[in-house]
């Protein structure tokens, strides 16, 4: 009978026609995680028990998903976002790392402000109205979408989380905006940034499996989210408000001059830890 480190070389080696070694057996150890719930510790400490046939056949569907190019986290329907774990589907964005790095920002620069009025638009699975929550006790938080069912996974992820974010759906070109006027002290969001041109550098996970709605922006007009909801934001942000912006790393300038050209000020873009120009903040005059 195999052990549990010659199913971890199988798994990693079934999967190397689609994925490099590094990814491989980085998804080996996850299904081994997921499957048999043991930690890495766990797996680290038992590569030489052994696994039962019929256990070992528990894989075939997992390589079968993953050899289709379907992302893990859409298999097991979960993911880690900033110590949270999110329910995610393919009607939402799998959340980002850079993603925590803008939730890391917005808790760094508000954190010892009192009574914050928040608002992520997009908001998607969730992930950075929930995060912010958490971890600012002062404030309220509202996630807006457009989609029904985005809205739905965001429901269920604060509901099991125990985070009381008000959620709304609205499409963000369709002015007015339930909120006040001069009501909010953040707004931010990760809006989508990738232009049809660049289709040809996605990987093929991401392509056929997350939605293009919340990817994609036409080349002739890749800045049209951000230009919408700054306009929003300068009349929803009080005085002194702030706003913040994940980018595309090509569009920095081109969004700092449309924050700078409707009244923004104290505009600027922090890197990513790529060093990738990927978060624009300006503040309300």
């Amino acid at each position: 009978m195999k052990n549990l480190q010659d199913l971890l070389h199988y798994l990693a080696q079934e999967l190397s026609p689609v994925y490099d070694l590094t990814e491989a057996n980085s998804l080996a150890w996850l299904m081994v995680e997921h499957e048999l719930g043991y930690t890495r510790t766990q797996i680290s400490l038992r590569k030489q028990e052994l696994i039962r046939p019929d256990v070992w056949q528990k894989f075939t569907p997992y390589l079968q998903r993953l050899l289709n190019h379907e992302p893990w986290q859409y298999i097991t329907g979960y993911t880690y976002f900033y110590d949270l774990k999110l329910e995610v589907s393919p009607e939402v964005l799998i959340p980002r790392p850079e993603t925590e790095e803008l939730v890391q920002l917005i808790i760094q620069e508000n954190k010892a402000l009192p009574a914050l009025q928040i608002l992520d638009i997009g908001t998607g699975s969730g992930c950075i109205a929930i995060a912010l929550n958490k971890n600012l006790p002062q404030a309220t938080v509202s996630g807006l979408d457009v989609s029904e069912s985005a809205l739905g996974i965001a429901r269920r992820n604060a509901e099991r989380l125990q985070q009381p974010v008000r959620w709304v759906q609205h499409d963000i070109f369709k002015l007015p905006l339930p909120f006040a006027p001069g009501s909010l002290d953040v707004i931010v969001s990760n809006p989508p940034y990738v232009q049809e041109s660049e289709k040809n550098l996605m990987r093929k996970n991401v392509l056929d499996f997350e939605p293009h709605l919340a990817l994609f922006v036409p080349d002739e007009d890749a800045l049209k989210y951000y230009r919408q909801i700054t306009k929003v934001a300068e009349q929803l942000l009080k005085p002194g408000g702030k706003l913040y912006f994940e980018i595309n790393e090509q569009l920095a300038a081109g969004t700092e001059k449309l924050l700078q050209e409707l009244k923004f000020t104290q505009v600027h873009t922090h890197p990513d830890l790529f060093g990738k120009d990927r978060f624009t903040v300006g503040i309300k005059i």
